[in-house]
């Protein structure tokens, strides 16, 4: 029985198989980016509170801001079209799968924020935090939707509508009369 809103066998594996792998690869990338040591003569407090960072780069200029600020959006952005292509789901509520993913990333930059604590050089940043996140999402509302409705043309195209749709029910399990206790 396939599950509800796949795409065709192999095709669906090739894909689930695809993000997994590229899901891994830029995981790895972002880990050896954020978690080497970096050697400085001093470091800057642990900015806690929300916007302040951002605020601060807005008042560099604007090419040194627009840097700052779209590295912190980018750095996490691919999350927002490899979480969903790893789960290989086409029929989904829009709005569920950016909650979800859009959770998913908060929580690795949550956990790439804690893991920074203890490598020498790095500071914990909450703006760091809110541009990843916001960057997941956004990655994911441009992409996503039309990458899925993209496939399920394909799909149907290519498997006919019954194979993107799951199976009919076969009707109601048969049940076993229960026999009562003999006398």
């Amino acid at each position: 029985m396939q599950r509800q809103g796949s795409i065709g066998g192999s095709a669906a594996i090739r894909i689930r198989v695809t993000g997994g792998l590229l899901l891994v690869a830029h995981l790895a990338l972002v880990a050896w980016l954020m978690l080497r040591p970096l050697d400085v003569p001093w470091v800057m407090p642990a900015n806690l509170r929300p916007l302040a960072g951002i605020r601060a780069d807005l008042a560099l200029g604007w090419p040194e801001a627009a840097r700052r600020i779209g590295e912190g959006l980018g750095l996490l952005a691919p999350l927002g079209v490899l979480l969903p292509m790893a789960h290989g789901r086409l029929a989904v509520s829009r709005l569920a799968s950016l909650l979800r993913t859009a959770a998913a990333g908060a929580l690795i930059s949550l956990g790439i924020a804690l893991l920074q604590t203890g490598v020498p050089g790095r500071v914990v940043d909450v703006d760091s935090l809110l541009l990843n996140t916001a960057g997941v999402a956004l990655a994911h509302l441009a992409v996503v939707p039309a990458g899925r409705s993209w496939l399920r043309r394909r799909g149907e195209r290519v498997y006919g509508t019954a194979a993107l749709q799951e199976e009919a029910p076969q009707g109601r399990t048969p049940t076993i009369p229960r026999v009562g206790i003999a006398p």
